[in-house]
């Protein structure tokens, strides 16, 4: 199994992390944003190769992960439901970074700003919908939560936003970083 993408993107660390959960051997591949653009049809990463099998997107990499060991990919609704609220914010603060870099920002096109509007708006829900978990938050973890605690991770290495407000995604991250696996895949560790 070959796993390509960087150390630094918040679906290849969820990847990353349930490969290690599962024990399965892999080679991990790294290739910057213009070789997954050519190597991916997404023209993004992570993509993974499995013998003749080739997966473009991080679910489909993480169901036929979890299907390997014969653990069921987001049998939780409400977990699948936080899995994608996540989805919609990473998604939403990676482009706004990326937009950034290349000098368009929110303060100056307002479809912009109501995309930060937006990742303010799922940070608020995912800071509630931890909240309604039960304590001891301890792992395994969910993947919903390792979404979570993957984009959170890779929002604050990048200063993308701040979880000050947000008391339930600060205990939720503190508790996760703990974990041997998520330690072992933080972006400030190669940084």
């Amino acid at each position: 199994m070959k796993l390509y993408g960087n150390d630094f993107s918040p679906y290849v660390r969820h990847c990353r992390i349930a490969l290690a959960e599962c024990e399965i051997p892999y080679e991990f591949i790294k290739v910057d944003h213009a070789q997954s653009a050519r190597q991916s049809p997404t023209a993004r990463m992570p993509f993974l190769e499995d013998g003749e099998l080739r997966l473009n997107d991080s679910a489909s990499i993480l169901r036929h992960i979890r299907n390997q060991v014969g653990q069921p990919f987001m049998p939780d609704i409400e977990d699948y439901e936080l899995f994608l609220l996540t989805n919609t914010g990473m998604d939403t603060s990676i482009n706004l970074f990326l937009l950034e870099k290349d000098g368009l920002g929110p303060e100056n096109v307002p479809y912009l700003a109501r995309q930060a509007a937006r990742v303010e708006s799922v940070l608020t829900e995912l800071d509630t919908r931890c909240g309604m978990l039960q304590d001891p938050i301890q792992p395994p973890f969910t993947d919903g939560l390792l979404r979570v605690g993957c984009y959170l991770r890779w929002a604050l290495f990048r200063e993308r936003l701040s979880i000050d407000a947000h008391a339930h995604l600060q205990r939720l991250l503190q508790v996760m970083e703990e974990w041997p696996l998520l330690a072992e895949t933080d972006p400030r560790r190669v940084a």
